[in-house]
């Protein structure tokens, strides 16, 4: 699998690449090197998973792994991965382990880490954590195995945590919510119904294999159909662990995290809470989010992508507000992750606090037209000559009314080839010269 680690933890197909051994083995490693601090102390993880078949497998297999190195496992069963960093934080665990895929498709899955607070692990960390896996290492017996409790609260505690962050109540809205069949399917109904919200749920009825299947915040023509359909307010979408939010407004048109990034900076502008008026973004946001926000005195600070690299940049300056383009926001006040909930509620809050429909505040945002074309490539290709080329010779005539960006993903076999140009027609043409010479060359 190469570098174990991507951008967001360890994926694979689960049970080809990712196994069960592996799963115990990343457990046990995570263990030692996560709690090799603090010795006072019999180590304590909480544990959670989305609803694919697959996690009820790679969760017992880690729960396995944990409790063999002498770790207490507090199990979350199925949550949000947002939720299992809170109650990492609420519980004052050691650490926490997230059995998710994200927004991949069924088949793969995945293991996210956070350390003691709920907060992801740097590179350095991972990197310690992969040395470990396989390291010959001492038993623990009798007393020293580690023990499995069940949390059989976690929902609740979740839910009144992101009720004490809703700064205004929803009542009046009607909002489609497209659970994606994933880990927020009861309780992301649940948080915007008490928030006042009228919520109409669809794709909330996860069977193991459905989860992202034609829904949620990878497909939204069934949401952008039920908003019309019903004549709600808006429509959000999550992904299958929740840690995404994008919207639809009440016409039918897609709001990415970039207006939505621009619609909370705005309002944490105007209450004085977005620290030193700036938002911190990925490499992968539009052009228009950056003129947006120029011009409303708010400073850009740019990322790598993945939402790890924003909460570092967030914690080590203090900022207030980061997020992606494909919908991890992050609060720091709120959560030390990207909570595609927490999102939700702060956008239709705004909504409620301005009146104003959620395509006016989208409106602030003109985004430059933008092309993203994924190839199946190893990631050694965005180095070849020939794509090397390539960029060069379409950034070069593109010159200051656009720009390229060429990167392999951190979570799937894949190269990404986007472009922003000044038409739609100049940007479609352009990424699929340079994704031609990625498929050439892959």
């Amino acid at each position: 699998m190469g570098r174990l680690f991507g951008t967001d933890g360890v994926r694979g197909l689960a049970n080809g690449d990712l196994t069960p051994e592996l799963a115990m083995s990343i457990a046990v490693a995570a263990a030692h090197t996560l709690a090799e601090a603090d010795r006072s102390h019999q180590p304590v993880a909480v544990v959670g998973r989305d609803p694919r078949a697959s996690g009820e497998m790679l969760e017992a297999a880690v729960v396995a792994g944990l409790a063999s190195a002498g770790a207490t496992v507090v199990r979350a069963g199925v949550l949000p991965t947002p939720a299992v960093a809170y109650l990492t934080s609420e519980v004052r665990a050691d650490f926490g382990v997230m059995v998710s895929a994200s927004h991949n498709p069924m088949p793969d899955n995945g293991i996210k880490l956070f350390a003691a607070g709920g907060h992801k692990l740097s590179d350095e960390i991972e990197d310690a954590i992969e040395a470990r896996i396989g390291e010959a290492w001492q038993r623990p017996t009798g007393a020293g195995v580690g023990r499995v409790h069940d949390l059989l609260d976690g929902a609740e505690h979740y839910l009144k945590h992101l009720r004490s962050a809703v700064p205004h109540q929803l009542d009046g809205l009607t909002v489609v919510v497209d659970c994606a069949n994933g880990a927020a399917s009861d309780v992301a109904p649940a948080a915007y119904q008490e928030a006042g919200a009228t919520v109409i749920p669809i794709f909330s009825e996860p069977d193991g294999v459905n989860i992202n299947d034609e829904c949620g915040a990878t497909h939204l023509d069934a949401l952008r159909e039920a908003v019309l359909a019903n004549g709600a307010d808006l429509g959000l979408a999550h992904d299958g662990d929740a840690d995404r939010c994008l919207a639809v407004t009440a016409t039918g048109e897609v709001v990415d995290g970039d207006e939505i990034m621009a619609i909370l900076a705005l309002a944490l502008k105007e209450s004085g809470t977005l620290a030193e008026d700036t938002l911190v973004v990925t490499v992968m946001s539009n052009l228009g989010l950056k003129i947006a926000m120029r011009d409303a005195g708010i400073s850009l600070v740019e990322t790598k992508v993945g939402d790890r690299y924003l909460l570092a940049e967030l914690r080590e300056h203090g900022y207030s507000l980061g997020g992606e383009q494909s919908g991890h926001i992050v609060l720091p006040s709120h959560a030390t992750t990207g909570d595609g909930l927490l999102t939700g509620l702060l956008l239709m809050a705004r909504m409620a606090q301005t009146g104003k429909t959620l395509a006016d505040l989208a409106a602030v945002v003109t985004k430059l037209p933008q092309r993203l074309i994924n190839v199946k490539a190893d990631r050694s290709v965005v180095t070849h000559p020939a794509v090397v080329a390539a960029v060069d010779a379409v950034a070069a005539r593109l010159g200051a009314t656009g720009r390229v960006l060429l990167r392999p993903s951190g979570t799937e076999p894949l190269v990404r080839v986007m472009v922003e140009a000044s038409t739609p027609e100049l940007a479609l043409e352009t990424a699929e010269e340079i994704a031609s010479a990625v498929r050439s060359a892959a």
